[in-house]
C-alpha cells in the first residue's frame, strides 16, 4: 500500500491458487450481489420496505414475557451482577493462573451471560421505526454478532488449553545425556538485513549448547559482504540465482542443499538462547511430531509502547497471541508456525511438499499442510529466542498488513485450512477463529462511525431503558471485563486491546477488502530492521483517516450533549434520554474520541538515534584507566561531573569497581562503588580497560560522560563508556552474554483495567513529546 515505508516486493506463486479462486470469488460476488439487491429494493420499493419495518417494530415493542425486566428496585436489579462479579473475582484470586476447573467455571458463566444478552439484544432492542433506522440498527446488531461469535469460538477453544513445558523438562534430559541427538541444520534466511544484525544472530545460533548442528546463512541478495561475514564467523553460506517464491523459495532451496534430520529456522534478527535446541529437539522422539513452535520475544519495545512512553509497562502486541491463542490452538491441534524460532522434521517437510509457496504467509500454510498430512504441530510456551520488533509505526503496518493479506489468501489456495483434507472439525474451528480475526477491523470501523448517526442523522440504533441495560448488558460486560486479562494470562487488558486494534483499523480493513477481491496483487514486503531516526515524525499516510474521524467525533459529541440537554428540558426527559439512547450516544462518542486521541499519539514516532538496543543488565565491572598522554601543546580533556572528577596527567592507573546499569554491543553505563578524587583520576576522553567479572570478558573503551545525580548527597559517580574495536572473541562473548542467557526473556503482566485507564489519561495529559527524556537513555530490553 502507498503508505508503507521501505519495502521490497518479491514474486509469489499463483499457479496453484487459480482453481480455488472460483469458489472464493463466487462468495464475494454473492455478497456484493446481495448488497446491490438491497440497495435496489430500497429505491424501488421504499413504501413496502417501510411497512415491513413497521411490522417488525411492533414485534420489537412486544417482546416475550420472560424478557421483561423484573419489577424491583434498582438495588435488587443489580444484585445478580454483584454476586457474579464477586464470584468471578474470587475465582481469579483463588486460581491466579487459569486451571482446568477455574477456566471451565468462568467460561460457563460467560457463555450463559452472552447467550442471555444476545437473546435480549435480538428480540427487544432494535429500532425499526423507519428503513434508515432499521438498516443502521440491524447493521449494528450484525457487527455485534460477528464479534460475539468470534468471542464464543475463543471461549470454547479455551476449554482445551495445553502446556507442554513439563514434557520439555522430561525430553531435555534425553538430549543433554546424549541418548537422543539428531543432526540439526540451523537456517538463517536473510534478504536485506544489515550485517550487524546478522552477526549477532549467527553468533547466537553457534552458541547453542547442542553439539550436532550446522549453521547456514541463506542470503537471498547475494551480497559479497554477507558472504564475507559468514566466512569470518565460520558458518556455511548458501545463496541462489533468483528470489523466486521469496522466503519460502529460499528455505526450500536450502533444504535441497542440506541433509540434517531436523531443521531449525530463525529470522535474521532473532537470536536463540543457548538452550533452545535442548528444550525443543527432544519432542521429535515422538514419531508424529512434525514441527515445534516457540514464542516470539523482542529485545526492543514495539512502536506503540515506545511512542506512548510506556516501554516496559505495555506488553508487546504479540503477547496475546503467544500467551493465549497458541496454547488454546495447541489443545485442538491447530498451532500456527510463526516463521521463526521453530524446529521441523525434514522428512515431514519433504513429504508435504516443503514450505508453501502459494502465499505470503508461507509459515502458516506450511503448518496447515503438515497437520493435514497427519503430523503433530505443537507449541512450547517458553521464551527461547528474541528478535527486533518493528521499529516505527510504518514498519509495524508493513508487517501486520502482510500477515493479514497472507492469511486471507487461505480462501484462494489449496492449503485452505477450512477445506484441505486431513484436518478434524476442531482443528478447522481453531483456524476459523484466526481467519475471522482479520475481518474484525471492518465492524470496528462501524463501531467508530455509529455514534455519528445519533447527531448527524438523528437515528437511535439501540432502544433500551436504563433498567434493561442494568439487567442484561451490565452483568455480561462487567464480568467479561473482570476476567478478560485473567483468561489471556495477563497479556493485555480489554482497554489496551481496543487501542491496539484501533491504530491500524483503516488500513487493515482496506487490506481485507483488497485481499478478498485481488488476493495476489502484492508481493512479499520485507519489514525494515536496524533503522534509526533523529526527530519526531507523524505518519500522515496512516493517520489522516483517524484525524478526520477525530474531528467528526468531536462535533458529534458536542451535538449529542446538546441533544441530551434539550431532552432534559422536556416533560418526558427521563424516558427520552434512557429509552431513545441519547445518553448512550454521547458516552459512546466520548469514549471513541479518547481512544482516537491515543491512537493519534501512537502515530507520532519518537526519535530513535541509536540503532543498538540497551539492556537493563547488572554485572560487576572492573575498570582500569590507562595513562592519558595529551598531544604536545594540548591540555588534557576537562571532566564532566563533580569537583572531584579531575584528570591528572601522568598519574598512575588505579583499579575501580562498579555495577552496570545498562549494556549494549557498543557501550556500557555503570555506577562506580567509590568516589573519584584528585589523586585517583578519571575523566571524559580517558581510555580504560574493562572486565566483566562474571563472564570474564575483557573490553577496551573510552569514557564519554561522568555524572552525579545528587553530588551533595555523596552519591557515587555514574560513567558512560563507549567500546573501542572489539576482538572477535570478546565480541562473541559479549553477544552471548547480552542475548543468549537461558531464561533471560522474562514475561511481565500487562496493566489491569483501572491502571490502563490511568495510564491512558496520563498519556493524553502529558504525551511523550512533552518529556525531555530521551528514548536512547532508557534501557528498553530486559536482561
Amino acid at each position: 500500500m502507498a503508505f508503507l515505508s521501505k519495502s521490497v516486493s518479491r514474486p509469489t506463486d499463483q499457479a496453484k491458487s487459480r482453481p480455488s479462486v472460483r469458489w472464493a470469488t463466487l462468495i464475494m460476488a454473492a455478497t456484493v450481489g446481495l448488497s446491490a439487491a438491497i440497495v435496489l429494493a430500497w429505491f424501488a420499493g421504499e413504501e413496502r420496505i417501510t411497512k415491513i419495518f413497521a411490522q417488525l417494530q411492533v414485534l420489537q415493542g412486544q417482546p416475550p414475557m420472560w424478557l421483561e425486566v423484573p419489577m424491583v428496585t434498582a438495588q435488587y436489579l443489580i444484585a445478580p451482577t454483584v454476586v457474579l462479579l464477586l464470584l468471578a473475582y474470587a475465582i481469579t484470586r483463588v486460581s491466579p493462573r487459569p486451571q482446568t476447573w477455574s477456566r471451565c467455571i468462568v467460561i460457563g458463566i460467560l457463555l450463559t451471560l452472552v447467550t442471555r444478552y444476545l437473546v435480549w439484544r435480538c428480540l427487544s432492542t432494535l429500532n425499526l421505526a423507519s428503513p434508515l433506522e432499521g438498516t443502521l440498527s440491524l447493521g449494528l446488531l450484525g457487527m455485534e454478532l460477528f464479534g460475539l461469535t468470534t468471542s464464543i469460538i475463543q471461549l470454547l477453544l479455551l476449554l482445551r488449553v495445553r502446556d507442554r513445558r513439563p514434557q520439555a523438562d522430561q525430553f531435555e534430559q534425553d538430549v543433554i545425556s546424549g541418548s537422543y541427538q539428531p543432526w540439526v541444520d540451523v537456517f538463517i534466511p536473510t534478504y536485506d538485513e544489515p550485517a550487524f544484525i546478522l552477526r549477532r544472530t549467527i553468533i547466537g545460533c553457534q552458541a547453542m549448547t547442542y553439539p550436532r548442528k550446522t549453521v547456514y546463512l541463506l542470503d537471498d541478495t547475494r551480497r559479497p559482504e554477507i558472504k564475507a561475514l559468514a566466512s569470518e564467523l565460520g558458518c556455511r553460506y548458501i545463496t541462489r540465482s533468483s528470489n523466486h517464491h521469496a522466503k519460502a523459495g529460499n528455505l526450500n532451496h536450502a533444504i535441497e542443499q542440506t541433509q540434517g534430520e531436523l531443521i531449525a529456522s530463525f529470522d535474521a534478527d532473532f537470536v536463540p538462547t543457548r538452550n533452545f535446541l535442548c528444550r525443543t529437539v527432544g519432542f521429535f522422539q515422538q514419531a508424529k511430531v512434525g514441527l515445534v513452535q516457540t514464542p516470539q520475544s523482542f529485545y526492543n519495545a514495539d512502536p506503540i509502547a515506545r511512542n506512548l512512553g510506556l516501554e516496559g509497562v505495555l506488553t508487546p502486541e504479540e503477547e496475546v497471541f503467544y500467551r493465549q491463542i497458541q496454547p488454546m490452538r495447541d489443545g485442538v491441534g491447530s498451532v500456527v508456525c510463526s516463521g521463526t524460532s521453530f524446529v521441523a522434521r525434514r522428512s515431514a517437510l519433504e513429504a508435504s511438499g516443503g514450505f508453501v509457496t502459494e502465499s505470503l504467509s508461507e509459515d502458516y500454510f506450511t503448518s496447515v499442510r503438515l497437520a493435514a498430512q497427519g503430523n503433530d504441530v505443537i507449541y512450547l510456551d517458553e521464551k527461547l529466542s528474541a528478535g527486533l520488533a518493528a521499529e516505527d509505526i510504518a514498519a509495524h503496518a508493513t508487517q501486520r498488513l502482510r500477515w493479514a493479506r497472507g492469511t486471507l489468501q487461505a480462501f484462494f489456495i489449496d492449503s485452505n485450512p477450512l477445506t484441505i483434507p486431513g484436518l478434524t472439525p476442531m482443528q478447522r474451528l481453531g483456524h476459523l477463529e484466526g481467519l475471522l480475526h482479520w475481518f474484525s477491523s471492518i465492524p470496528r470501523i462501524g463501531f467508530l462511525l455509529m455514534p455519528l448517526a445519533y447527531s448527524f442523522l438523528n437515528v437511535i440504533p439501540i432502544q433500551a431503558t436504563a433498567r434493561e441495560l442494568l439487567y442484561y448488558f451490565v452483568p455480561y460486560y462487567l464480568v467479561q471485563l473482570t476476567v478478560f486479562a485473567w483468561l489471556n494470562e495477563r497479556s493485555r487488558s480489554a482497554l489496551l486491546s481496543d487501542i491496539y486494534s484501533l491504530v491500524l483499523v483503516f488500513p487493515l480493513a482496506a487490506t481485507v477488502v483488497q485481499a478478498m477481491i485481488n488476493p495476489f496483487s502484492r508481493g512479499f514486503q520485507v519489514t525494515p530492521k536496524g533503522t534509526s531516526s533523529q526527530r519526531f515524525q507523524f505518519n500522515w499516510k496512516l493517520g489522516w483517516p483517524l484525524v478526520l474521524l477525530f474531528g467528526l467525533t468531536a462535533i458529534s459529541l458536542w451535538r449529542n450533549l446538546g441533544l441530551c440537554l434539550m431532552a432534559g428540558w422536556g416533560s418526558d426527559a427521563a424516558y427520552d434520554i434512557t429509552s431513545r439512547g441519547l445518553a448512550l450516544g454521547w458516552v459512546w462518542s466520548a469514549y471513541n474520541l479518547a481512544m482516537i486521541a491515543v491512537a493519534l499519539l501512537i502515530l507520532l514516532d519518537v526519535p530513535r538515534p541509536d540503532a543498538h538496543v540497551w539492556f537493563d543488565l547488572r554485572r560487576v565491572i572492573k575498570l582500569t584507566p590507562r595513562t592519558l598522554r595529551p598531544e604536545s601543546g594540548s591540555a588534557p580533556p576537562k571532566p564532566v561531573g563533580g569537583p572531584d572528577a579531575v584528570f591528572s596527567a601522568g598519574s598512575m592507573p588505579k583499579t575501580w569497581w562498579g555495577i552496570t546499569t545498562a549494556m549494549s554491543e557498543v557501550g556500557v553505563e555503570l555506577s562506580l562503588t567509590q568516589q573519584i578524587s584528585a589523586a585517583q583520576p578519571l575523566s571524559v576522553g580517558m581510555t580504560v580497560d574493562l572486565e566483566i567479572a562474571e563472564d570474564a570478558i575483557a573490553l577496551e573503551g573510552i569514557i564519554t560522560a561522568i555524572s552525579y545525580k545528587n553530588n551533595d548527597k555523596g552519591e557515587f559517580p555514574h560513567l558512560r563508556v563507549q567500546f573501542g574495536p572489539l576482538a572477535p572473541a570478546s565480541y562473541r562473548a559479549l553477544v552471548t552474554t547480552l542475548f543468549c542467557r537461558p531464561g533471560q526473556w522474562k514475561r511481565w503482566n500487562s496493566p489491569g483495567e483501572l491502571r490502563s485507564i490511568w495510564l491512558l489519561l496520563r498519556v493524553l495529559v502529558w504525551p511523550r513529546w512533552f518529556s525531555s527524556r530521551s528514548p536512547r537513555a532508557v534501557p528498553v530490553a530486559k536482561g
